[in-house]
């Protein structure tokens, strides 16, 4: 972790920085099964609760893995946060139908685009989390009317200590109908997931988190294990 002084500013008042990268088997999304393995970078400042992240996530074994860049901006006091996030994507079907396999960054017409505008909200309690999220403009689904679905996904997890590990349970569902999230017809618990991590000592000064995860999505009864590292100073 980096830390980077304002001149003059007091010790509250200093910006952090963050770097690192996830390398994992397989790319999984609430639910969803998005790339076979990758390595998934982070860079982010934060100041008095406000927050700037980009993530990124990249296949390293299939060429044909869609490349993902993406922005957040948020804000956190205690445990409450609100935050948006400019998902983009270099390849897919825009709102309106059409394949795209060379995607421009800096088009963002409403039928057109590869990005995804998302909202999200949530509250950590600390022996429990819920967030909402939900897709407000760009690339989104389609309800049963084929009209925009506002997308929308709702979880909550549970940390605990188990066996010497660090574990996350979750459960996550779409509320309503939309293309987005796997086809869902309407509300669908399209993932439950259990994760747990443990720090391995490379030297007394280094070590390094390594996870597994066991997920499933109920809603199209598909099932996944994946393993990963992250990689952070």
């Amino acid at each position: 972790m980096a830390l980077l002084s304002v001149t003059g500013a007091k010790a509250q008042d200093k910006i952090e920085g963050t770097i690192g990268a996830d390398i994992v088997s397989r790319y999984y999304w609430r639910g969803q099964a998005l790339g076979d393995a990758a390595i998934q970078p982070t860079l982010g400042l934060s100041w008095k609760g406000l927050s700037l992240t980009a993530w990124g996530s990249y296949g390293f074994v299939d060429k044909d893995d869609t490349k993902e860049f993406d922005l957040t901006l948020a804000y956190t006091t205690g445990g409450f946060h609100v935050g948006v996030t400019d998902y983009f994507f270099d390849r897919g079907t825009t709102f309106d139908g059409t394949p795209v396999e060379d995607a421009k960054y800096f088009k963002y017409g409403a039928h057109s685009t590869t990005h995804v505008w998302e909202a999200n909200i949530g509250y950590d309690f600390g022996f429990l989390a819920l967030n909402w999220y939900t897709n407000i403009g760009g690339n989104d689904g389609f309800n049963k009317d084929g009209d925009r679905a506002y997308s929308s996904y709702v979880e909550a997890s549970v940390p605990f200590k188990l066996a010497g590990l660090e574990w996350n349970a979750a459960i996550g569902a779409v509320p309503y109908r939309t293309s987005f999230y796997s086809e869902a017809n309407g509300f669908a618990v399209t993932n439950v997931s259990v994760r747990a991590t443990k720090d391995i000592e490379i030297t007394k000064k280094f070590s390094v988190p390594v996870f597994a995860q066991v997920a499933a999505n109920p809603s199209n009864e598909k099932a996944y294990f994946l393993v990963g590292f992250t990689l952070q100073p």
